[in-house]
């Protein structure tokens, strides 16, 4: 197992170079447009759905499109996403920060298939864990499994005392999943790409970063989804 993983990084850490800004520059574009798409069906998944008040909610969110099992068995990444809060004047949310999550025992695992995630980050505690440079959830944060359903937020005192909910989606089925182990730092590459220079997320996640064009279709998506009724 150990060369296989040796073998595996030695690999990656040639191939990696080789793609072209172009190229990167599409992955993240693609990863983008599948988070718009992600947070958009989570949401409207009727009663089986992220319930719109805990949405309203938030202070952040996070999405992570086509997370991979794979990675569990090799110790490597799990998957690559974003995060956005919302910003200081109340209006709007600022631009995506890139994450990765990685490690963990996910409480919901199938085969080697996909999963997406999205992860709610509630208060200023939670805001403060994912502008950290590394944090694990279940340790330095507190998450659960977050409650589905219209009505869900009302039955259940996770929604109350949780810093971080979280949720899944794998072959069309949607749930709360637990996340416990798995941390969540800075995609310092994808943000590099993404905004043309070094940029920490702490200034994107804090400041007045204007969102880049390609990540329109996710910030549509996220005010869309964030100013509805319950």
């Amino acid at each position: 197992m150990r060369t296989t993983l040796l073998t595996i990084l030695a690999i990656g850490a040639v191939i990696s170079p080789l793609a072209t800004a172009e190229e990167r520059d599409s992955k993240v574009a693609d990863r983008l447009d599948a988070a718009a798409d992600v947070l958009s069906d989570m949401m409207k998944a009727s009663d089986k759905g992220i319930p719109q008040d805990l949405m309203n909610r938030a202070q952040c969110v996070v999405i992570v499109p086509n997370m991979k099992k794979a990675g569990f068995i090799f110790g490597a990444k799990y998957g690559r996403g974003f995060a956005m809060c919302r910003r200081h004047s109340g209006v709007g949310w600022t631009a995506p920060a890139a994450m990765r999550i990685e490690g963990g025992s996910f409480g919901l695992q199938i085969g080697g298939s996909e999963s997406d995630v999205v992860v709610l980050i509630n208060g200023d505690g939670g805001m403060k864990h994912l502008l950290a440079d590394k944090f694990t959830l279940g340790g330095d944060a507190t998450v659960a499994a977050g409650p589905v359903g219209r009505d869900a937020s009302a039955q259940t005192d996770a929604a109350l005392h949780a810093e971080m909910l979280s949720y899944s989606r794998s072959r069309g089925i949607f749930a709360g999943l637990a996340l416990e182990g798995a941390t969540l730092r800075p995609d310092k590459d994808a943000d590099r790409d993404l905004y043309g220079r070094d940029i920490t997320n702490k200034e994107i996640l804090t400041g007045d970063v204007k969102t880049p064009a390609v990540a329109q279709k996710l910030e549509h998506a996220i005010n869309r989804e964030s100013d509805r009724k319950s």
